[in-house]
């Protein structure tokens, strides 16, 4: 008994290796007939999804350094564009401070020339101012010492005698 047992045990299980053995292969064959295309194009659509995805990472850190490079390079011609500017106005304010100082020693220059000029024509004003007060009073003391009218020749030279004899003191 135990060798019939025995024998339908192995019938059953070699019918049951045989059945279930054909089953998986039906699954299999159905299985890749029906949605192995399916399931291969959903995992090469994701596949080219990650791909495309590490690309556009790439693409992106490499916009982002050059757009990095972009701004240091602005910031460094801001730089010398301030620097520059800063220099023309330090060079535009000391022209300025020269022009200011030439103009004002011409002007103090023209107005001692001036001053020298007005002194000097006062001066002689007063030189001739003195020589006609001289003058008159030289023929006021000429008529009362000799108690008349001089000539005009005359006077003159009187004057002018005078005038000389004032100059020759001034000198000592």
């Amino acid at each position: 008994m135990l060798n019939i047992v025995l024998a339908e045990v192995g019938n059953t299980t070699i019918s049951s290796i045989v059945v279930v053995s054909g089953s998986f292969l039906l699954l299999v064959v159905l299985l890749k007939h029906f949605a192995w295309g399916a399931i291969s194009d959903m995992m090469k659509k994701r596949e080219d999804k990650i791909a495309n995805d590490l690309d556009s990472a790439e693409q992106s850190r490499t916009k982002a350094a050059k757009l990095e490079q972009e701004r240091q390079a602005q910031l460094m011609s801001s730089k010398s564009e301030a620097a520059e500017i800063i220099k023309n106005a330090k060079d535009s304010g000391e022209l300025s401070r020269q022009n200011i100082l030439n103009e004002t020693k011409e002007e103090v220059s023209r107005l001692k020339d001036k001053a020298k000029s007005d002194i000097s024509m006062e001066r002689d004003a007063a030189m001739t101012s003195v020589k006609g007060d001289v003058a008159e009073l030289s023929l006021q003391i000429a008529e009362k010492i000799l108690n008349k009218e001089l000539s005009p020749e005359a006077h003159e030279a009187l004057i002018n005698q005078y005038i000389e004899g004032l100059g020759s003191n001034e000198t000592r």
